[in-house]
């Protein structure tokens, strides 16, 4: 039973070895520690042997392989922890740890008087080697404990929880192999003397799940590859117990198509974690540059909301004076000069227009955009907007008509300014855009979704919208792509003012068309009784 206990242990740091290497993702102390359970597993097949058989030459074999273990765990202190001179180190190690894996091999170098047991398979004398090889071990344990001390001292965070869980089976590993190689023994409990090798399994175990855990974050994934170390131990251990030649065969390919399967499945899962990790990485990665996209265009909108009201001032100026000299205020202008005084009162109210237009566009992204409600007659604000046009179509020799029912409308409770800007930029872009003809403004009072609500409709004949710029009438910027729309001076931004005004007044906009040159429809509909959002 000792024997089974010990192949067993040996096939699971086997196994651990092999989940390192494939599931590790870096590759810091990886391969070296790898190769420490593996070759914990072979000094376990030696004991096996040493057990199964009694023979002096497997005996001597089980120390020699018993040295490969200091070998590679220097190695893996050094690679992990980025000794400095590693290779002058990993060089003088490899000489010592050869003349020790070699001298078992050698007659009454490390043991001598070997003979068969019953209990512990084989019993030997020391040889004069037999301290030295001890002290190997003793002195590659002491230094490999110190550094991991210090180096988990100087650690914080999660890498100190990583070095504390390595540490931790460092030291059960080495308390339970100076239990049973040397405290039991001496006691005369002999046949626990090779469960040393099998202590190794508590270091392997704890360091394995520091190396991989954060890939064992899933439960679903630790289930599978313990199920898969299960597998492919209880295959291997099939082989051992099989009583015939024939069975051995079967049961040996057997674990070669479970360890096939299992090492592929693992690492499918494995892959799929990897992609999820990178998936998680990428997502930090995007929300981090989100956040500042964020800030940069708050940035963005403070500048601009800053910049409008410096701009506001000398072109209020600006538009007044130029009133007053078209009036005459300062004098009689002469035809030329009239003219170029014109010019500067046109294009100042068109500044005028587009500082505002960037006001109310930054005061919207910053969520400052304020409303006041309070009722109003749908009836005064459609007057106002067409008194104030008026002048504007009969320039360009169109009819503006405003049409509203004989009896008085319901009143609002909306903020009246801002729907008045609302309704004065579609009859102003309807006069725009409208060559010849006219543009009516119809008001009236009707049911929608069983509810009184006020309709205005601003009518024109000019240059109508096609299907493809219906979609994006009402987006940031949008102009449409039609030629004569494009000669015509504007931002683009008033439609996108007015259908975020309209729908904090409880409202809704859109606009009909038959299609190009076929004149256009926008629709405002406030409900007669509405509750504004603000």
């Amino acid at each position: 039973m000792t024997a089974y206990i010990i192949i067993f242990t040996g096939i699971i740091n086997l196994i651990l070895g092999i989940v390192v290497i494939f599931g590790s993702r870096t590759e810091k102390g990886k391969i070296p520690f790898a190769l420490f359970a593996i070759s914990t597993f072979i000094w376990s097949l030696a004991d096996f042997f040493v057990y199964k058989t009694g023979q002096a030459i497997s005996d001597k074999l089980a120390y020699s392989t018993a040295a490969l273990i200091p070998i590679f765990l220097l190695f893996w202190i050094y690679d992990l922890l980025d000794e400095n001179k590693k290779i002058l180190k990993e060089i003088l190690t490899g000489i010592v740890g050869s003349i020790f894996i070699i001298s078992p091999l050698l007659n009454n170098l490390v043991i001598t008087n070997i003979k068969p047991d019953s209990t512990t398979g084989t019993t030997e004398s020391a040889g004069p080697l037999f301290i030295p090889f001890l002290s190997f071990f003793a002195l590659a344990y002491l230094f490999v404990l110190i550094k991991l001390v210090r180096h988990f001292l100087k650690s914080s965070g999660e890498e100190k929880n990583r070095y504390r869980t390595i540490l931790t089976g460092f030291l059960l590993y080495g308390a339970g192999s100076i239990m049973f190689g040397l405290v039991l023994p001496a006691l005369g409990y002999e046949r626990f003397t090779n469960f040393d090798v099998s202590c190794s399994l508590i270091f392997v175990g704890f360091t394995t799940y520091a190396i991989v855990q954060y890939r064992w974050m899933n439960i679903k994934v630790v289930a599978f590859e313990l199920l898969a170390i299960f597998i492919i131990g209880a295959s291997l251990m099939e082989i051992f117990v099989a009583d015939t030649i024939g069975q051995r065969i079967y049961k040996s390919i057997m674990f070669v198509v479970f360890t096939l399967l299992s090492v592929f499945m693992v690492k499918s899962v494995l892959s799929e974690v990897s992609r999820k990790e990178e998936l998680e990485v990428f997502s930090k990665k995007l929300a981090a540059a989100n956040e500042k996209l964020k800030e940069l265009d708050n940035a963005r909108a403070e500048f601009m909301s800053f910049a409008s009201h410096q701009l506001q001032t000398p072109l209020t100026a600006i538009r007044g004076y130029a009133s007053l000299l078209l009036e005459g205020s300062g004098g009689e202008l002469l035809a030329g000069q009239k003219d170029m005084v014109g010019k500067i009162s046109v294009s100042s109210e068109r500044m005028v227009q587009l500082v505002e237009d960037y006001l109310n566009i930054s005061r919207i992204e910053s969520g400052k955009l304020q409303f006041t409600f309070s009722d109003w007659h749908f009836e005064d604000i459609c007057q106002e907007v067409i008194n104030t046009l008026s002048l504007k179509a009969k320039e360009k020799n169109l009819s503006l008509t405003f049409k509203k029912p004989n009896t008085p409308l319901s009143t609002v409770k909306i903020d009246g300014p801002k729907v008045r800007e609302v309704i004065s930029n579609l009859v102003d872009n309807a006069i725009k855009y409208t060559p010849s003809g006219g543009v009516t403004v119809y008001i009236s009072q009707q049911k929608a979704d069983d509810s009184e609500c006020i309709r205005v409709t601003v009518s024109d004949t000019g240059l109508g919208i096609s299907k493809e710029e219906m979609t994006y009438l009402f987006a940031k910027f949008s102009r449409g792509n039609n030629k004569e729309r494009l000669k015509i001076k504007g931002t683009g931004l008033g439609l996108y003012v007015g259908k975020v005004m309209i729908e904090a007044n409880g409202g809704k906009i859109w606009a009909e068309s038959e299609g190009e040159r076929k004149g256009s429809r926008f629709i405002v509909e406030i409900p007669a009784t509405p509750a504004p959002r603000r």
